[in-house]
Formats: structure tokens, C-alpha cells, sequence
């Protein structure tokens, strides 16, 4: 190969300058630069393709140096013909093309250049023969080495086979003779067994040593040294001799796994009862096969899907998969975790007697509490500010060994849903009205919350110690509201009460106890509890409490309960008297500690047997919770396009709150109240609410919203005030709920757009229009009606259409300008930038002004 390439080097010799090239022989090349307009050039490559044709006459020109170059032709069968070349022609003249001439490679150059292109031929054939056969000896080279890979494994896996298989037989032989045990035969039938020639994955037996069989000697008589022969004990643990054994079965388990390993053999599959859900991960559905979460994403894939083992799929894609590998399902709905969970049937012969639950309701101001406090012989009333209940408080006295359970509910308007609340959670509802003050509105609506219920009512006429109490004057406006008492041939029972003096309330506590036993309350304390949430609050040194009512059951410390959509282990029960105990049976109101976050007032709650239904439970009701808030703020937002035409059709305006309070009930009352101030124009916007102190997550969440910061009973930390006063914010605190409202009610006065008022000042008529140069048309009126001001808004009406309505530019008496013209007196006028008027026109003077409105 280098000397063909040395060889074509001399050959190539005779043209120096000329680069060796594979163009085909009679072609010439050249570059020819083309010009254009504005001065642009452009370079063409132009090839010149030469026939060689030979005149008869012609004598052949030798060649430059004999070389010999085989070109294979596999389509010619015929014997190549060696022929003398044909004298070539004389050169032409050169041709000249765009400013450039083109002259005729010689004859040398051209035979030089057709057999190196033959030579390259011929070596890329050559090169393609050698990278065929070095392409087939590397494939051999593989295929042996691959060979003996598998020859060394299979030799490797027989001799670990071979030396295992040793190792047993002489253990076990060692064994025999040192325990020298009944246990000899069956060994030696498992030996002879293994000692059946096995086939490895090669096809080659192996053929295991046979373990020689020691003679049996006779059986020595027992002895303490033969008794603990088979213990373990330190000096036999540390000395080789003396080794335990290994059981039979260990042996065998170790026999078949060593089988199975050899031969591959698949374990059997265990067929389970899968349960599912509506919704499950594939890493669940995988564990809950017991496959593996790989070979569940491979069946995917084969279907066309690419998921990953955190990918959630519905329960019928489950149910496919399930059944694909042989399982069988069983469907379950997810609101069934809360199945058992309430309403527990109890057997007759289980129930006992229990207190009832007495509501007091009434009018705000009518003596509610007052009356509960003289029962309970304790200042309930001094505590709450402004003499006004302002949440829900749950008291248990004792009449005659009989205990009674009050609940006590604020009487004012805002209070309604805490009232209902109330009045669902009770068997006896008292009515207090005031003997001075008679049926008022919210006496009404206890009488509709009493009667929704289902509940039998006591009225409580109080304050009858007063001059101007007038108690058949109640009686006689309760029956407009369906509400009959005895002494009117009702069946309601009436008791005229004194809570400041302390009249007549053994009675109205003996007309409970009555009314009780009519109603033969009962219920099942040896079971697990449930009841409902009076009250909630997040206090600052104990956590989350809770005001319960206990329904049914026993409710005892280290219960696991779940209230809404909160869960915990109760760590404590409180009394209304402030003392911990130890159970709370039913019809009792504690206050329950170690709750994980504050439910709501109104939630039912009852005792689950373990933390991990607790957990589901309330995870189950959280997303429940979510998916509805975000359905509901889905639905209100609506598109941007929506929310910007609603925008410009409303023009609602809003005023964002953040509100904490002491306890949920309240934050609920205000946040009522506070919706009912809204209008078409104005409302308010609550960004959070929630109940304990206000924090500094607080203040970011108001600056982010640009909301205002109210604390109803409670106050900001110190972190909280700092944040605040650099952001600017405002913090308002509350005690009593009517300067709430009111002081927003006034902020959102001051959103309401000022409404526009119009004020009718005088009629002018035109009597005759005056042109003036360089001042333009001036109409000479007489005011009939009223008086005319410069600078009031004027309108030029024609046949009782107005036409155009501006303002004066100029308001003359004979020649001074003036302020107005009063009634009966002529004047000139001209209007701002309009000149059409006539004589006959009305010209009407108005004032405009801005009032401000309230809500």
C-alpha cells in the first residue's frame, strides 16, 4: 500500500502546483466573478467538460510512465481489450469567459489523475475486505470469551454446590457422633436423598459424597451431665467442642432455599382481598397486593401510561390492576370511615336515668343571666362586659339530690345561630321575659328556636319585683305567639320570678324537675361518648379548649376524641367550678383539654378506639372542608372578565377585616352582624378570622390584604404591636359587640359614593338675542321665576326639550357684571361655548351638590 502510494507520488511528479483531486478525467474547473449594478461581485464556479475524439490519421502519444492499475468490473464478463490510445486532437484555443481564460490541463496531468482515481477505487475496496474480516474475528473473539464465562460460571456454581453440600454432610456427621442422638436415622434418610446425583444449569450431574454411618453404641443410662448436654450455657457458648446443634427443620428450610436457588423455582402467589377506596396511590395499591410498586408502574406502561408510585388513580383504574394480578377488590366509599361513629343503638336494659338540659333564652337585657346567677349563687354577669352574655356558658346545679344542666345563651340579635346551637343541644327550654319590658323581638325568635326543636318551654316572668310589672300582660302577648300557659288553659307551665331578690326560683327549679320526669330523660354511661361543641376557644396557657356537652356515654382523660374536623387525646376534664375530674357522665358540661386545633361551636363529637381512625377521620372531613371552600370562592370569583364587568356594572367597594376573638362564637356572632350591614355598593370583606390573640402572622396577612385589625376580648403581643405600628396598620379592640358594628357601619359610610342633589334656583325667558363683535351672541332675559346666580349650572330648554345644558360665561345688569338677578328684572346672559339660541328659549338655573350618605 505505501509503495502504490510512493508509486502514485512519482506518477503525480509532473504537475507540482496541482493538487490531486478525484474529478473525473476531461473536466476543467474555474472561478469566474460576476459583476452587478451598485458595485456588487459574485464568484461562479465553472466547470469545462472536453470530448476526446481521434482523427484516422492520428499516432497515439505514449504515456507519461507505465502503470499497471486493476479496477475490478463485476457487470463486464468479457475479458478487458488493451488498446492504444487515440492521438488526442489539437488543443483548442482557450476560450475566454467573463474577463478570465480557461486553458486545457495537459494529457499527463489528466492520465494522472484517472489512475489515481482507479488506485483509490481499488483501495477502498481493499479497506472494506479488511474491515469485514476484522468485523467477523472480533465477533468470534466474543462468542469464545462468552463461552468460557459461562463454562467458569457453571464450573463455579458446581463446585460451591459440591463444597456446601460437603460442609453439611461432615457438620452433620460431627454432630451425630457427638450427640449421638435418635435423630441419626431420619439424617441419614435426608443424606441418602442428597446423595441422588442433581443436574446443574449445564446438564452435568454432580454426584454428593456419602457420609460414612457411624455405628450406634449402646444407650448410657441418664445422667445430670447427659440431662443438661443439649443446653446452652457459657462454657459450652465458648468452647468449640461442645457446639448446640441445629434443629431438623432449620436444616430442611435451608435445604429447600439452597434447592430453590439452584433451579429458580417462583414462590407461590398469595391471592389477597384487596380493599380500595375512591382515590389511591399506586405505592398503596402496590403494598396493599403486596407486589412491588416497579412491577404495577410496568403494567402502566405496557397500557401506554407513564406514571410514577406517588401518582393517584380513581378506584376503577385500581380495581382494573387489582384483578390483572389476580387479586380480588372490594370497593369501599370514603365517607364510610365515619360509619359507627354516631347514633349507636343502646339496649333498653343499658339505659339510665340523666339530668336534663335546660336553655335559658330570652330578650337581651330580660334578666337571663342575672337568673342563672342567683340559681347558681355566683357573679356570672359581673365578668362579662357591659352586663351582656357574649357567648354561651354550660352550668350543672343540684335541687332536692336531682342535678340539672344550664346552658346559657345571649339574648342578643347578633347571638342568633349561637342560640339555635342551644336550643338543638336541650330538653327543657326556660323563657325569660320582664314582667316591665313584655314580648320583645328576640323573645320571638327563642319561641321559633324552641319550638324548631322540638322542646317543651317554661316561661320565666321575671323583674316582677318591679312597680310597672305587669305579668297577665305577658301571658296575654304570648298567646299571640302560640304559647299557652297553664293559667290561661295551656299546657306551658309560667312561674313568676325575682332574680335579684331571689323570688319563687325553688319553684321554676321544681317545674324543671317536673317537666324532666314527664320526659323520662335516659341514657347509656358504659359506653364510649359522644355529644356536642357549646363552645371553643384558643387559650394562651392551656391550648385549645373546648366546652362540651356530654349526650351519651362516659367521657373520661386519655380518650381519644374527634370534634369536627379537629382530633386529641383529652388531657384533662374541667368542671364549671374550675376543678379537674375524673369522667364526665352524660348530661354534664366540662371543658376538655389537649385537643389539636379549635373545632367549631356546634360540632358533634364522639370517642374513636385508636389515633389512626382519629387521624382519618378528621383528614376525610379536612379535604372536605377545602374542596368546598374552593368550590364556593371558585364560584364567586368567576373569570377576570367577569369580576372586571361586575366591577364596572356594581361598583361594589370593599372593606377588608381581620377579626380575632376570645372564643369561636363570638368571631361567628360579628362576622353575622357584620354581614348584614352589606349592600349593593359597600360591604365588608372578612380576610380571617379565628379565635385567640392577635399574632404578627396577623399583621403581615392585614398589610398584604390592606386590612384593618379588630380584637374582640383580646389583645396583640408584643411582636405583633411593633409590626404593626412599622407597617402602619390600625388595631381596634372591642368588648362589647354594638360598638363593633357601629364603628364599622361608620367606616362603610364613608365608601358610599356622596350622592348628587340637584336645587332648583330660577327660569330666565329670552326676549331678544343681541350679536355683539368680538363677544358673540348675547340674549337679553327677563327672570320670571326665582332668581339666576352666576356660576350655577344652567339649561336652555325649547318646547319643553332641553337642548343644552353648561354653564354662564358672562351675567350682566345693563352694563356691570353681577352676582344675580332676582325675580322680575331683565338681564344679559351667554352661555359657555354655544350660541344657538332663540327667542322664546327658557333658560333654567339649578345648583348641584354633593350629600354624603350612610348606611
Amino acid at each position: 500500500m505505501n509503495d502504490t502510494k510512493s508509486g502514485d507520488d512519482k506518477t503525480l511528479s509532473v504537475t507540482p502546483k496541482k493538487t490531486l483531486t478525484l474529478k473525473r478525467p476531461g473536466t476543467e474547473q474555474g472561478t469566474v466573478r460576476q459583476s452587478f449594478s451598485h458595485g456588487r461581485t459574485k464568484a461562479v464556479v465553472v466547470e469545462t467538460k472536453k470530448r476526446k475524439f481521434s482523427l484516422p490519421g492520428d499516432k497515439p502519444e505514449p504515456a507519461a510512465a507505465p502503470v499497471s492499475v486493476f479496477t475490478p468490473k463485476p457487470q463486464v464478463a468479457a475479458a478487458p481489450v488493451v488498446q492504444e490510445a487515440p492521438k488526442a486532437p489539437p488543443p483548442p484555443p482557450p476560450v475566454e469567459r467573463g474577463g478570465m481564460v480557461l486553458n486545457e490541463l495537459s494529457r499527463n496531468e489528466m492520465e494522472a489523475r484517472r489512475r489515481a482515481l482507479e488506485g483509490s477505487k481499488v483501495r477502498d475496496v481493499e479497506d472494506r475486505q479488511r474491515a469485514i474480516e476484522e468485523a467477523k474475528r472480533r465477533a468470534e473473539d466474543e462468542e469464545r470469551r462468552r463461552r468460557e464465562r459461562e463454562e467458569s460460571a457453571r464450573r463455579q456454581a458446581e463446585e460451591e454446590a459440591r463444597l456446601q453440600a460437603e460442609a453439611e454432610s461432615r457438620r452433620r456427621a460431627e454432630e451425630e457422633a457427638r450427640r449421638r442422638a435418635p435423630l441419626a436415622a431420619e439424617l441419614a434418610t435426608v443424606e441418602d436423598e442428597d446423595v441422588k446425583p442433581k443436574r446443574t444449569g449445564a446438564g452435568a450431574p454432580v454426584r454428593r459424597p456419602v457420609t460414612p454411618e457411624v455405628a450406634r453404641p449402646a444407650k448410657p443410662t441418664k445422667g445430670e451431665e447427659d440431662r443438661r448436654r443439649g443446653k446452652l450455657t457459657l462454657n459450652t457458648a465458648l468452647s468449640d467442642e461442645d457446639a448446640r446443634a441445629r434443629s431438623l427443620s432449620s436444616m430442611r428450610r435451608r435445604q429447600e432455599k439452597f434447592k430453590r436457588a439452584l433451579h429458580n423455582e417462583p414462590r407461590e402467589k398469595v391471592m389477597r382481598e384487596v380493599i380500595l377506596p375512591e382515590t389511591i396511590t399506586i405505592q398503596e395499591l402496590a403494598q396493599r397486593m403486596s407486589e412491588r410498586a416497579v412491577d404495577v408502574v410496568k403494567f402502566f406502561m405496557k397500557q401506554g401510561q407513564i406514571l410514577k408510585p406517588g401518582d393517584v388513580i380513581d378506584a376503577d383504574t385500581a380495581e382494573l390492576v387489582a384483578t390483572e394480578f389476580g387479586h380480588t377488590v372490594r370497593r369501599v366509599a370514603e365517607s364510610d370511615i365515619e360509619e359507627g361513629l354516631f347514633n349507636i343503638a343502646d339496649r333498653p336494659e343499658d339505659l339510665e336515668p340523666r339530668p336534663p338540659v335546660v336553655t335559658i333564652m330570652g330578650h337581651v337585657d330580660h334578666g337571663k343571666t342575672s337568673l342563672l346567677d342567683a340559681i347558681r349563687n355566683a357573679n356570672v354577669v359581673s365578668g362579662e362586659a357591659g352586663g351582656i352574655t357574649q357567648h354561651i356558658g354550660a352550668y350543672q346545679v343540684e335541687k332536692n339530690g336531682h342535678k340539672i344542666t344550664f346552658i346559657d345563651t345571649p339574648g342578643h340579635a347578633a347571638f342568633t345561630a349561637m342560640r339555635a346551637r342551644g336550643a338543638q343541644a336541650t330538653d327543657i327550654a326556660i323563657l325569660v321575659v320582664a314582667a316591665d319590658d313584655s314580648v320583645m323581638p328576640q323573645t320571638i325568635e327563642s319561641i321559633s328556636h324552641a319550638k324548631a326543636a322540638g322542646v317543651p318551654i317554661i316561661v320565666a316572668i321575671n323583674k316582677i319585683d318591679k312597680h310597672d310589672a305587669d305579668p297577665q300582660k305577658v301571658r296575654s302577648e304570648l298567646l299571640r305567639h302560640e304559647v299557652f300557659v297553664e293559667s290561661m288553659g295551656g299546657e306551658v307551665l309560667d312561674v313568676e320570678v325575682s332574680a335579684t331578690k331571689g323570688t319563687n326560683l325553688d319553684k321554676l327549679l321544681e317545674a324543671i324537675l317536673l317537666q324532666a320526669e314527664i320526659l323520662d330523660l335516659k341514657a347509656n354511661p358504659d359506653r364510649t361518648a359522644e355529644g356536642v361543641v357549646i363552645e371553643a376557644q384558643l387559650d394562651k396557657g392551656r391550648g385549645p379548649v373546648a366546652t362540651v356537652l356530654v349526650q351519651t356515654g362516659t367521657l373520661m382523660p386519655g380518650d381519644i376524641l374527634v370534634a369536627g374536623n379537629e382530633w386529641g387525646r383529652v388531657r384533662a376534664l374541667v368542671n364549671d367550678r374550675g376543678g379537674q375530674i375524673k369522667e364526665a357522665p352524660p348530661a354534664m358540661p366540662v371543658e376538655v383539654l389537649g385537643l389539636q386545633g379549635t373545632p367549631q361551636a356546634g360540632d358533634r363529637f364522639a370517642v374513636v378506639n385508636n389515633e389512626a381512625r382519629a387521624r382519618e377521620i378528621t383528614e376525610y372531613r379536612q379535604r372536605l372542608a377545602r374542596e368546598k371552600a374552593v368550590a364556593k370562592h371558585a364560584g364567586q370569583r368567576g373569570s377576570l372578565e367577569q369580576m372586571m364587568s361586575q366591577l364596572q356594572t356594581s361598583g361594589l367597594k370593599e372593606f377588608p377585616l381581620v377579626i380575632k376573638g376570645d372564643v369561636q362564637g363570638s368571631i361567628e356572632a360579628i362576622i353575622a352582624a357584620l354581614d348584614k350591614l352589606g349592600t349593593d355598593e359597600v360591604r365588608a370583606r372578612i380576610v380571617h378570622a379565628g379565635a385567640g390573640g392577635i399574632t404578627e402572622s396577623d399583621v403581615s396577612l392585614a398589610e398584604t390584604s390592606g386590612a384593618a385589625i379588630i380584637g374582640f376580648n383580646v389583645r396583640a403581643n408584643v411582636q405583633a404591636r411593633a409590626a404593626a405600628a412599622a407597617a402602619g396598620i390600625e388595631i381596634r379592640y372591642y368588648s362589647i359587640i354594638y360598638n363593633l358594628v357601629d364603628d364599622v357601619k361608620a367606616a362603610l359610610s364613608g365608601l358610599l359614593s356622596p350622592e348628587r342633589r340637584e336645587t332648583f334656583i330660577g327660569n330666565a325667558e329670552i326676549l331678544e338675542i343681541f350679536d355683539i363683535t368680538k363677544v358673540g351672541k348675547i340674549a337679553g332675559c327677563r327672570v320670571t321665576e326665582g332668581k339666576v346666580e352666576r356660576g350655577a349650572g344652567v339649561r336652555l330648554i325649547r318646547d319643553n326639550v332641553v337642548i343644552h345644558e353648561g354653564t354662564l360665561k358672562t351675567l350682566k345688569r345693563f352694563k356691570d357684571e353681577v352676582a344675580e338677578v332676582p325675580g322680575g328684572q331683565e338681564c344679559g346672559m351667554a352661555f359657555q361655548n354655544y350660541e344657538d339660541m332663540r327667542v322664546g328659549d327658557i333658560i333654567e338655573c339649578f345648583r348641584v351638590e354633593m350629600v354624603t350618605r350612610t348606611l
